[in-house]
C-alpha cells in the first residue's frame, strides 16, 4: 500500500473537492484507495492519500491526466446545433465565458451517442465527457447536467461548454495559428497552460504540490476562489481589457474537483450558503462523500460554510470560514 501526501488550504473549497478527485481517481486507476485530512499543530494542514501498489498515488493520477483524451458523449438522436458563427446569440453579452478573439477556433469534436443518458435531451453546453480506455477503465463526468433531481452544482455559464473548458483546463489553450505557422501546419503558439504543460515543465513540483502550482486561465467550472474575478472587486471586467488581464488558479484543482463532486455534493443551504466538512480518519470513496455532508458524526471532522458569488450568469465559489462545532 502507497501513501503520500499534499498540502491543501481547507478554506479553499475547490481544494477539498479536488481531494475528493484525487481519492476517486486513485481507487479507479489503482485500487483499494483511501483518503484523509490531518490539520494537526500549527503547520499547514494536508491531505493523505493512499492506494494499492508502490506508486506515489497522486503521481499516477496526474500522469494519466496529462495524457488522457477527451471525448463527449450524448443521447441517442442528439445532433449538435449550428455554429455560433451562423447565428447569434442573445447570451454572448454574458463575456465571461466567451471565446476571445485571437483564441484558435477549434471544430466540434466529434461525440459518442449512448442508449443511457443522464437526462432526457443532451444541451451542447452540458454534455458529459468521457476519457480513458485501453489499459485504463473507460471513465464518465458530468455531475454538471445531473437529472437525478439532486443539486447539479452547476456553476459555470455563458458559451462555454464542460467539454472546452476540461480540454482547457486539462490541454491548455492556443492562439490562433499565423499565416506562417498555418503555411507550415503548425499549431497556434499557447495561450494558456493546462494541466500537461504544468506536468511536463515540472512533474516533480506538481506532484508534490499540485493545487499551489497556479497559471493563467480562461474559462472554467469556477471551483478555484483564487481565479474569481470578483475576489479582486476590481470594479471592471478582466475580459473587456486590451489586452485582456489574466487571473490565475488551478487547473489541477478545476478538474479534479469536477471529478470529486461526480458521486457527492456539498450541502447546499439558503441564501447561497454552501457547507462542507474535511475529515481525520482514512476512508474509502463512498465514505468519503457522504463525510463531506458531515454525515457521519463520529469522524473527527472540521466544517466550513462558504457563500456562492456572482460573476454575470456564472456562480462562483469564495473562500470559506470555519464553522465552530459544539
Amino acid at each position: 500500500m502507497a501513501e503520500a501526501s499534499i498540502p491543501v488550504d481547507l478554506f479553499n473549497p475547490g481544494q477539498v473537492f479536488a481531494c475528493l478527485g484525487f481519492l476517486e481517481a486513485a481507487d479507479i486507476l489503482l485500487g483499494d484507495a483511501e483518503g484523509n485530512f490531518d490539520w494537526h499543530g500549527e503547520g499547514t494542514p494536508v491531505f493523505h492519500l493512499y492506494a494499492k501498489g508502490e506508486q506515489n498515488p497522486f503521481e499516477v493520477v496526474l500522469a494519466f491526466l496529462a495524457t488522457i483524451e477527451i471525448r463527449r458523449f450524448g443521447p441517442v438522436g442528439y445532433i449538435d446545433p449550428p455554429s455560433k458563427k451562423d447565428k447569434k446569440d442573445a447570451d454572448d453579452q454574458d463575456t465571461d465565458e466567451e471565446e476571445s478573439d485571437d483564441e484558435a477556433e477549434s471544430a466540434v469534436p466529434s461525440i459518442e451517442l449512448s442508449d443511457t443518458f443522464l437526462r432526457k435531451e443532451g444541451d451542447q453546453m452540458t454534455l458529459p465527457i468521457r476519457f480513458g480506455g485501453g489499459n485504463y477503465p473507460v471513465i464518465e463526468l458530468g455531475h454538471w447536467t445531473d437529472g437525478s433531481g439532486r443539486e447539479s452544482f452547476k456553476l459555470y455559464s455563458g458559451n462555454r461548454s464542460a467539454d472546452k473548458i476540461t480540454r482547457a483546463m486539462l490541454q491548455g489553450v492556443r492562439r490562433k495559428p499565423s499565416k506562417k505557422q498555418q503555411q507550415n501546419g503548425q499549431a497556434g503558439a499557447l495561450k494558456t497552460k493546462g494541466l500537461a504543460q504544468l506536468w511536463e515543465e515540472d512533474c516533480k513540483r506538481l506532484t508534490k504540490e499540485p493545487f499551489h502550482v497556479l497559471t493563467p486561465i480562461g474559462g472554467s467550472f469556477n471551483f478555484d476562489p483564487r481565479g474569481a474575478w470578483t475576489a479582486i472587486d476590481a470594479g471592471y471586467s478582466p475580459n473587456d481589457q486590451k489586452p485582456k488581464h489574466s487571473v490565475e488558479a488551478s487547473p489541477v484543482v478545476e478538474f479534479l474537483s469536477a471529478w470529486g463532486l461526480e458521486h457527492a455534493r456539498p450541502e447546499v443551504l439558503d441564501d447561497r450558503q454552501v457547507r462542507y466538512v474535511v475529515w481525520r480518519l482514512p476512508l474509502s470513496p463512498m465514505l468519503a462523500r457522504t463525510a463531506l455532508i458531515g454525515a457521519i458524526p463520529s469522524l473527527p471532522m472540521k466544517r466550513f460554510r462558504f457563500r456562492l458569488s456572482s460573476s454575470g450568469k456564472n456562480k462562483i465559489t469564495t473562500f470559506a470560514e470555519e464553522e465552530i462545532l459544539p
